[in-house]
């Protein structure tokens, strides 16, 4: 039993080798469909919350948080799979919003870009020139994302636990360390680790639902008490704990509500 996320570039065959892993571990294997479920529980068309985990946040969104509130859709629904244990993602993202949780086998997918062209070749019909400027700009765009919204590069090895490159071996080979891994002791679930991500996904669950209402927001939580630091004016101070509350009090598995809210300075011309 293990929770296994997989990380790759665009055409590095890592959708196969997690489709294989998948496969042979008999675990749920998610990927579009956590848009698909997210779209549908929090009214978002689909194609909003494909852009918000594909294209870095532009100005206006870093100053509005509008492309976190899609990414707190997103997160919320990938911690609720998490929880049921048995389970390989693959995608943007998977690493991060699990990085705290010690039982979770995180795999970053590399290939060298002329390989990777060449599948761009063959699927798209185009030119190596053509191939080669769509994959910079892909890879590009993803290293922005992750620096703006999390601080991290998705490149950087330091964020998974196996790195595997692809050019020497085959998808099968891939998927077969992948699979020993996950059958390591370190990646079982203990009391501590399960918990952890308990909270976790208390956490983003409560986000997912204040998000709408209160942008800029940030939610902890531990063993049913979440902690919840927002911002705002005083004038709407007392509005703003009261819809927290009314909001997070009705969320199952919320048991206590803590609240901090930092009071806006008021700017004068």
């Amino acid at each position: 039993m293990a929770v296994i996320t997989i990380s790759r570039g665009s055409y590095s065959h890592g959708k196969e080798i997690a489709e294989k892993v998948a496969q042979r571990l008999g675990y749920a294997c998610i990927s579009r469909d956590l848009l698909l479920e997210s779209s549908e529980e929090f009214n978002i068309p689909e194609i909003m919350l494909t852009k918000a985990l594909e294209n870095a946040p532009s100005f206006l969104e870093r100053y509005t948080h509008g492309k976190e509130k899609y990414i707190a859709f997103i997160e919320a629904k990938l911690l609720e799979h998490a929880q049921k244990d048995n389970m390989v993602y693959h995608g943007l993202a998977g690493h991060l919003f699990l990085r705290e949780v010690q039982h979770v086998l995180k795999v970053r997918i590399i290939a060298n870009m002329d390989a990777r062209a060449q599948l761009v070749m063959a699927r798209e019909k185009t030119t190596k020139e053509k191939a080669l400027q769509l994959l910079k700009k892909v890879d590009e765009e993803r290293r922005r994302w992750g620096l703006d919204l999390y601080g991290f590069e998705p490149a950087d090895p330091s964020l998974y636990n196996l790195v595997i490159n692809v050019e020497p071996i085959t998808v099968d080979d891939a998927a077969d360390i992948i699979c020993h891994a996950s059958e390591l002791e370190r990646f079982k679930a203990t009391p501590e680790s399960q918990r952890a991500l308990d909270n976790l996904a208390l956490a983003a669950k409560t986000k997912a639902k204040l998000v709408p209402v209160i942008h800029d927001v940030a939610v902890t939580a531990s063993n049913g008490t979440v902690f919840v630091q927002a911002s705002t004016n005083i004038e709407a101070e007392s509005q703003v704990v009261s819809e927290i509350k009314e909001i997070a009090e009705k969320i199952p598995g919320v048991t206590d509500v803590k609240i901090d809210i930092a009071l806006l300075t008021p700017r004068f011309l």
